[in-house]
């Protein structure tokens, strides 16, 4: 668990041109060879193993299955604003510890918080509401937002 004062995101030395590439490859497709990826930007299949090592080390990629939660049993996917009394990193860190989060953002705005939940059913989501979100210290209120459908999904927007 990362403590309210820690930075997730420490500063790191930035990619250069060719992690860019590396990266950019793995965005198009995430399971494209380390011998392809290597053709396309000019390095061996072993350098790039080893560079893809170090980003995923440091934290400036992953390499993850995104899945489509409806096709595996969860129904309810919703966003919820979360107004904070306090400091809203520690109220970060304890929604980030909730098995049914899978994004937490500290937002400037209506609301100090903004944090994406999947769920089975909206029974589940209830009561992730009302035992789990709204129970912890800090919260000042919650706003729901439900998903009716998930229009657009990409991760290729690329590097600078």
């Amino acid at each position: 668990m990362i403590r309210a004062s820690s930075d997730p995101h420490p500063k790191a030395a930035q990619p250069d041109d060719t992690s860019k590439a590396i990266i950019e490859q793995l965005q198009t497709d995430g399971r494209r060879s380390y011998a392809e990826i290597g053709k396309a930007v000019g390095l061996s299949e072993a350098a790039v193993r080893q560079r893809v090592q170090k980003l995923t080390e440091s934290g400036v990629i992953q390499i993850v299955a995104v899945t489509d939660p409806m096709q595996l049993g969860f129904t309810r996917q919703a966003m919820i604003g979360v107004r904070v009394a306090g400091d809203t990193r520690v109220v970060a860190d304890r929604l980030a510890g909730l098995a049914a989060v899978d994004y937490v953002v500290l937002t400037a705005g209506s609301f100090d918080l903004l944090v994406e939940v999947v769920c089975e059913d909206d029974e589940e989501l209830i009561a992730l509401l009302n035992d789990d979100i709204r129970t912890i210290d800090g919260v000042a209120g919650t706003e729901t937002f439900v998903y009716l459908r998930l229009h657009k999904q990409l991760y290729d927007w690329g590097t600078r």
